[in-house]
């Protein structure tokens, strides 16, 4: 299945705005970011597993357990604060 992965604030800088990715049906968004860390250079280094990432699934946080499906939108960013 196809999904579209976008990135934002810092993650954004090093890797772009967006990309699609193939995965199995049934997969998590814990294995697409396993998938991106995979390719190494900055997306390992950016998503490394010791880093805060965020994620979103079709515009609502999740967490990695959550199930893709077909045309799926996953974000990442990093924790965010204000005030």
């Amino acid at each position: 299945m196809k999904v579209q992965v976008r990135y934002f604030a810092a993650l954004r800088e090093a890797l772009g705005p967006a990309e699609a990715l193939e995965l199995p049906e049934g997969a998590r968004v814990g294995a697409l970011r396993d998938a991106l860390l995979a390719r190494g250079g900055r997306h390992a280094e950016v998503l490394a597993r010791g880093r805060a990432v965020r994620c979103a699934l079709d515009q609502a946080m999740c967490d990695e357990s959550a199930i893709l499906r077909e045309g799926a939108e996953v974000a990442f960013f990093p924790p965010v604060t204000g005030g």
